[in-house]
């Protein structure tokens, strides 16, 4: 049996870890398979995953090939079986929607052109621009439910449950993505109808039409007018969101009539680009409804996000923090789609990605509790030609848009060739899988410190492009929930060391107690129930650090002042100055910063509280510090500069201090802590820069790895042990990975010589050349003399 268990994937009562590698077993010749899966296994994976393709599988309504008796790679079942022999899960994503680039995304030309009441019609009226379909359409669902029907003829009986090795079942692929990069909102008849009942359930005072006017009228929903606009985007957001609900549970329901039970069922969430994740949570707002609907869902983040970098690292931490904060208490988060390879994806030379990039994303992710990897593609193969006759007119009449190769990018080439990227990209998954047993069952510590995450700030993805005020609300809460609280705010958090969790303000309480401190991104909008508890929260003690702007209005547009006028402050105005003309000084504890030219300031006059930045040549104030009962808020209201050390002071100042600490003297180093309930414990270690760094942790002040030094190589990652019991061995520390440990001997991964191991047994140690040994009391320390490499230390019963 496979359950999601207190944030953990148990397997038969197991905690494990399930990184897998992402084959098209139907873009290669059936003789390549067994190649591939064994480069698979050998870069260190437990488990395949592949989509199963609606458009090869049934490219004529009616005529399913599953079996493989049209081509022979599309023998479904025979590719499970092939993993299964190697002793690898298989991870089943049978769409309908899949996208990988397929013609359709995947699903059949018949079902277009057999269900033309499916197609979405979109703001105006106007046609889609990408091929998504009205999930709901019933004509639509009989054709997935019959799809599913057939795919689960082959999947049900090698599910885990029934003795084999299918271990999850995705359903769709991305859901809500193509509507919203095309900002396509659906609006089939069908759909309206829908969404007419669900408002007329709800208080429609604000609108000035009935409900049932839409029927006759659809450009009341189609070209909306600016008096309800707002009002309009709000409702067609919970709408949607209640819809894809609808559409996940359906898919499940068609899955467990079917027989695929026992299994989690996956939902991945779409949303980085162009290398960053400032739009990734535009996923988690369309979808949370939808995977947290009841027990069962693993929700899993598509991560393409090419180097870890400097600009970039704080993207995936927060990401990871957004989707465990809005999941269940018992579902751990995955990453469903984990880009790896060189970055080639046009076969244009267009990339190229440093060997670390795949290795310092996984470590992060393993580290804030993802608990299956879907490396993203991990082998390329070839798209095939369809049959039909005569051939479709669509340039090429194959399966997918790439032409003939794909996954140009992927560590296996379409031709089975290892790429420049597989070698560091197998030591990853093997050092992770090595420590499997354990990473497992760790969930990450924190500091007193919370992220605040606003669904409704991302329910953006649907906007009447002629309303000026529905463009205003959107581009005011685009501007202010993401990039400088990420680039700035949480970027400088985690260089300070600051292990922070995130937490959904929106649809959970808080308060002082359980969440000390909190950072709040925050814009011109905010609705009135949040600002009455950031209110509440503030006068019972809690610490807030609002960076943005302090919220004017509801989010529907409606003058809603709470927040601010708690603060004792008064709005005078907003400048914005992409030239020279603004500039910001401090005051009071910011009295010695520089100043600093900015681009935009939200300017207040300050009636109590303490003013702490204001704009150079004026006199509004757009930094304040403010006491509110028995709390303090810090709200900095202009694009601040990327000062570490104010960033750290003003946290302090709330009660948030980092119990982490290293004395290297520059930053570009990531620290995070995971335990375990036998307060077992790892330090996870990045390097975001290209030079070795030496450095000596503190935790509380106290020095920890007894002092010794940390040696961390250019671009790297370390899991070091803290306290960690190893069969008939207890690690008190180690300042190298230990990545290996069976039947008395310990396997440690060295990237320069002076690594000790600190540990506790009554098994003696056979003496090397390679390391010597000091005793002391019952402490056992052994100090390697071996520079880089694998070294191996084995036990012996004395």
């Amino acid at each position: 049996m496979i359950e999601l268990v207190e944030r953990q994937i148990r397997i038969d009562g197991k905690a494990v870890l399930v990184m897998c590698g992402e084959i098209h077993y139907f873009r290669l010749a059936r003789e390549d398979w067994e190649d591939r899966i064994i480069k698979l296994k050998e870069a260190g994976c437990n488990a395949v995953a592949s989509y199963i393709p609606w458009i090869c599988h049934e490219p004529v309504q009616g005529q399913v090939d599953l079996t493989g008796k049209t081509r022979s790679e599309l023998d479904l079942g025979a590719f499970i079986d092939l993993c299964a022999s190697y002793e690898l899960y298989f991870f089943a994503r049978p769409g309908p929607f899949i996208m990988a680039e397929m013609k359709n995304e995947g699903i059949p030309y018949w079902v277009y052109e057999a269900f033309p009441e499916a197609i979405p019609v979109g703001w105006d009226g106007a046609e889609p621009t990408t091929p998504t379909l009205d999930y709901l359409a019933p004509r639509f669902l009989e054709a997935a439910k019959n799809w599913y029907r057939e795919v689960s003829k082959i999947l049900t009986s090698r599910t885990y449950p029934n003795g084999g090795n299918v271990m999850a079942l995705q359903l769709d692929n991305e859901i809500g993505m193509l509507s919203w990069v095309s900002n396509t909102p659906d609006l089939t008849d069908n759909l309206l109808a829908d969404f007419a009942n669900w408002l007329a359930k709800k208080d429609t005072a604000d609108y000035p039409f009935q409900t049932t006017d839409i029927a006759q009228n659809p450009a009341l929903i189609r070209s909306p007018k600016d008096d309800y606009v707002a009002k309009l985007h709000q409702d067609l957001g919970y709408y949607m969101r209640d819809r894809f609900r609808k559409y996940v549970e359906t898919l499940r329901n068609y899955a467990e009539d079917f027989g695929v039970t026992g299994i989690p069922f996956v939902v991945n969430i779409h949303g980085t680009g162009g290398g960053r994740g400032y739009t990734f949570p535009i996923g988690i707002s369309q979808l949370y409804e939808s995977y947290t609907q009841q027990a069962g869902y693993l929700p899993g983040s598509d991560i393409y996000f090419g180097d870890f970098t400097m600009e970039n690292f704080q993207d995936l931490y927060l990401i990871n923090a957004f989707m465990t904060a809005t999941n269940r208490e018992e579902q751990p988060i995955s990453s469903v789609e984990f880009n790896c390879g060189d970055g080639n994806f046009g076969d244009n030379l267009g990339g190229r990605y440093d060997v670390s990039a795949a290795d310092l994303k996984a470590r992060l992710c393993i580290a804030q509790g993802n608990r299956l990897i879907n490396y993203y593609l991990m082998a390329g193969g070839r798209n095939y030609e369809m049959a039909e006759n005569p051939p479709r007119q669509d340039g090429n009449n194959r399966i997918a848009i790439t032409g003939e190769r794909h996954g140009f990018a992927a560590p296996i080439s379409p031709e089975g060739d290892l790429n420049y990227t597989y070698p560091r990209m197998a030591e990853s998954i093997q050092t992770i899988m090595g420590l499997s047993d354990k990473l497992a069952a760790m969930n990450e510590e924190h500091d007193a410190l919370h992220f605040a995450f606003i669904p409704d700030y991302y329910m953006t993805e649907y906007s009447y492009p002629n309303s000026v005020m529905a463009q205003a609300i959107k581009h005011n809460i685009e501007a202010n929930r993401a990039s400088g609280n990420w680039d700035i705010v949480a970027k400088s958090l985690l260089l300070k060391n600051y292990r922070f969790s995130a937490i959904d303000i929106q649809n959970n309480t808080f308060n002082a107690k359980q969440h000390p401190v909190i950072a709040l991104p925050c814009a011109r909008y905010l609705a009135r129930d949040i600002q009455e508890c950031l209110v509440t929260y503030l006068k019972n003690g809690g610490g807030l650090f609002i960076y943005g702007e302090l919220p004017l209005y509801d989010m529907e547009g409606r003058k809603c002042q709470i927040l601010m006028d708690s603060l004792g402050v008064t709005y005078k105005t907003t400048k914005n100055d992409s030239g020279y003309g603004l500039s910001i000084i401090g005051e009071n504890w910011c009295t010695d910063k520089p100043e600093i030219r900015t681009h935009h300031a939200q300017l207040f006059d300050v009636k109590a509280g303490t003013a702490i930045l204001k704009e150079k040549q004026g006199n509004g104030y757009c930094g304040i510090e403010a006491t509110v009962g028995k709390g303090r808020a810090i709200a900095v209201t202009t694009a601040y500069r990327g000062d570490i050390d104010f960033i750290e002071a003003a946290f302090t100042r709330l009660g948030a201090n980092p119990k982490l600490k290293h004395d290297y003297p520059h930053h570009g180093i990531v620290i995070t802590t995971t335990t375990n309930s036998k307060n077992e414990r790892f330090v996870h270690i990045l390097n975001l820069d290209g030079i070795e760094k030496q450095f000596r942790l503190t935790e509380n002040e106290a020095v920890i790895f007894g002092g010794n030094k940390i040696t961390l190589g250019a671009k790297s990652g370390l899991i070091l042990p803290l306290q960690m019991q190893l069969a008939q061995v207890h690690i008190l520390y180690s300042t190298a990975e230990i990545i290996c440990y069976v039947e008395k001997e310990m396997v440690l991964r060295l990237l320069k010589p002076g690594a000790v191991v600190a540990l506790q047994t009554h098994l003696s140690i056979i003496e090397s050349p390679e390391y010597t040994i000091t005793r002391k009391g019952d402490t056992i320390s052994v100090y390697i003399k071996k520079a880089s490499g694998e070294l191996k230390i084995n036990f012996y019963q004395s």
